[in-house]
């Protein structure tokens, strides 16, 4: 562990340590509200590793430092802090005052020692904050004999509403790290699942803290009070739909909702007459075709037009499998021009994002004014795909600088929070297992249910069987009771 004197640790490292000492707990732990979480912080536990106290110390006057707050005092909240505004007193020589949660009722019967005058502006140190009532109430303390606080740190902001609610009062709260960002380094380092996110992220969400009229925050659940209102847990299809500003993934879920379905048919088959047969028996159980086009042997320049008559008359959309992963000028070619004449027929196509934003930029500049819309390659469900979770995250955050465009990611579980995202999984059969290539098998209800995607994408299952359109209609059943289980939880 790094001290005064040695190297200091990363924000990742910091994370993994707190973990490491259980300053963070995963699990199923019951609050003063009687509320069950998922997820514990016992931040007490670092008073025992002083080296983990001093660097959780710098942490904070960094915080503070990039504020660009000016004080004269900082002031721990009782008690977890306290010593952690002693270090940064007796490091960076900055005077610190203490803040009694009840005045003695002999001697001085002060609320708050120290050194001071009426008009100095004092920085307040929390380890965590929840609603941020506990920061509240130490700056009513200070106030009360004439001190002004406009900035407070905090280690760790568990994002339910108490940044907000205090700002709403006129203090800025710095935090050294967000509960996302505490989750999406444990999830990497593999400390974390899949499935733990997600219930701690729902539960967060459920959990969210609202201001009174006046302004002051209300107490949260951890302090013992119930939240105002709960938020629902997953919104529907039919609802995310509403908050949908791009017209084809606004369609898309009013398509999965009015027909049940969030089966997309993989129909990679290399006849047009075959592929179109197919495609018109399973029409009804699917909201979205995918095609590769240039797998077909006998294409002809009407197959979108066909292939198009076909999604009027059962209500899907067009999704070419497209792949696009060059520069923005060659992609643009691609999607417009060429043998198959791709943005004249298909609603979504898909790029890998390797090439970087100028792939989405090229495919907008063709594709928005048609009415197309692309998905991102965040993940792939073959055997010893590159696809790290560093390239997810960033993949994530070029479809957030474009979202008048990219509607959401292929990928095997939920990668973003924003629900106007879709998130599509390949690779999806009724049984778990591989094929001699590589291929990763998924269960609906694994992907849907727990890995909290939105769309399964089946091929082969339906393609090879003997009764295709009775195994669709199994997929989508499959699929869409896997979604309402979801929604039930």
């Amino acid at each position: 562990m790094a001290g005064f004197g040695s190297r200091r640790l990363s924000l990742e490292e910091l994370i993994i340590k707190l973990h490491e000492v259980e300053g963070v707990k995963f699990g199923d732990f019951k609050l003063k509200s009687g509320i069950s979480s998922p997820v514990y912080f016992d931040l007490r536990v670092i008073i025992s590793y002083p080296d983990l106290m001093i660097e959780v110390s710098e942490f904070l006057w960094d915080a503070a430092e990039k504020s660009g707050s000016k004080t004269q005092s900082v002031c721990g909240v009782p008690y977890t802090a306290l010593p952690l505004a002693t270090i940064m007193s007796a490091k960076h020589k900055t005077p610190m005052l203490i803040r009694r949660k009840e005045a003695k009722d002999y001697g001085t019967k002060k609320l708050i020692e120290g050194a001071f005058k009426a008009g100095d502006t004092c920085l307040i140190v929390e380890d965590i904050v929840t609603s941020g009532t506990s920061v509240w109430e130490t700056v009513e303390a200070l106030s009360g004999v004439g001190i002004k606080v406009t900035d407070a740190v905090v280690l760790l902001d568990r994002e339910q509403g108490g940044a907000e609610r205090l700002k709403a009062k006129g203090v800025n709260l710095h935090s050294v790290c967000t509960l996302s960002k505490a989750l999406e380094v444990l999830q990497g380092a593999g400390k974390l699942s899949t499935d733990m996110v997600q219930k701690v992220q729902d539960f967060i969400a459920a959990n969210k803290f609202s201001a009174n009229d006046n302004g002051v925050p209300k107490l949260s659940a951890g302090d013992g009070q119930t939240p105002t209102k709960k938020a629902k847990k997953e919104l529907s299809f039919g609802e995310r739909a509403q908050l949908c500003s791009n017209a084809v993934s606004r369609r898309l879920f009013e398509v999965m909702e009015a027909k049940k379905s969030n089966l997309v048919l993989s129909a990679d088959l290399t006849q047009t007459l075959q592929l179109l047969q197919l495609v018109d028996k399973t029409g009804p159980h699917i909201c979205a075709v995918k095609t590769h086009v240039d797998i077909i042997e006998d294409f002809t320049s009407d197959f979108g037009a066909r292939l198009a008559e076909l999604a009027e008359k059962h209500n899907f959309l067009i999704f070419e499998d497209r792949k696009f992963a060059d520069i923005g000028h060659t992609v643009s070619l691609q999607y417009e021009g060429g043998l198959y004449k791709i943005s004249d027929w298909a609603d979504i196509v898909n790029a890998h994002t390797v090439p970087g934003s100028g792939v989405v930029q090229g495919l907008k500049q063709v594709g928005q004014p048609k009415g197309g819309a692309c998905l991102l390659i965040a993940e792939m469900s073959s055997a010893g795909n590159l696809a790290t979770p560093d390239y997810a995250k960033a993949t994530v955050k070029m479809a957030e600088e474009h979202k008048d465009f990219v509607i959401g990611f292929i990928c095997q579980s939920k990668l973003a929070s924003d629900p106007a995202f879709l998130h599509m999984t390949p690779g999806v059969q009724l049984q778990e297992g591989k094929d001699s290539l590589g291929q990763q098998y998924l269960t609906p209800n694994e992907v849907i249910a727990k890995r909290h995607s939105d769309i399964i994408i089946v091929g082969r299952g339906i393609t090879k069987a003997e009764d295709p359109i009775a195994v669709a209609k199994q997929y989508q059943e499959a699929g869409y009771s896997a979604y309402l289980s979801r929604l039930s939880q």
